[in-house]
């Protein structure tokens, strides 16, 4: 008897998971589970992150901005009238962040450029006019300056005839390029308001 019992004994034998055993398997889970859900978040965090210096990049672009106000006034002058001067007042867009409209200056400036059927310039020399606003060399919310163009100075190869088409690029240090394209008429006249 004693036999069997041992043999059924044998057979029979198992050892259960203890509490202790069950408590560390738990840990572990609960250890992998916060680990997770930490790289989750931190991802989301760092992407909402990122998200929201492209929105700011956006607005800082769209800001920056300047607008046309008005027409394109060009004059003309000489014995067979040419070109002599292109003026166009500028203004911020709306809640935009001051430009600066410095010509002189070197570094995070306003450039303009011209460009025709024959001829490219990148950076022409302009004169600036306050019309609205303080005299310094910002154009801030709510002010109002005109930019002006001496032809034969600022473009001397350019000769701008009745029916040319020219383009004026004015590229802000942050912000949009505004782009002037403008037709000329078919009889040039002393003052001329092209829309």
């Amino acid at each position: 008897m004693k036999r069997v019992l041992r043999l059924l004994g044998g057979a029979r034998r198992e050892e259960g998971i203890t509490g202790l055993e069950t408590a560390i398997i738990l840990i572990a889970f609960v250890v992998v589970a916060t680990v997770f859900a930490f790289v989750v978040l931190t991802t989301g965090i760092f992407s909402s992150e990122r998200g929201k210096e492209t929105v700011f990049a956006g607005l800082e672009k769209a800001r920056g901005t300047m607008e046309v106000r008005g027409g394109i006034v060009v004059t003309a002058a000489g014995g067979p009238l040419v070109v002599t001067d292109i003026q166009f007042a500028v203004s911020t867009t709306a809640g935009g962040e001051p430009i600066p409209l410095d010509p002189a200056s070197t570094v995070n400036r306003t450039v303009i450029a011209y460009r025709d059927n024959t001829v490219v310039n990148d950076d022409v020399t302009y004169t600036v006019n306050v019309i609205v606003g303080d005299a310094d060399s910002l154009l801030e919310t709510g002010e109002l300056h005109v930019i002006s163009i001496d032809v034969s100075a600022a473009i001397p190869a350019a000769t701008i005839d009745a029916n040319d088409t020219w383009t004026l690029e004015v590229q802000t240090p942050v912000g949009a390029v505004v782009d002037i394209t403008r037709q000329m008429p078919a009889q040039l006249d002393a003052v001329m308001q092209l829309h």
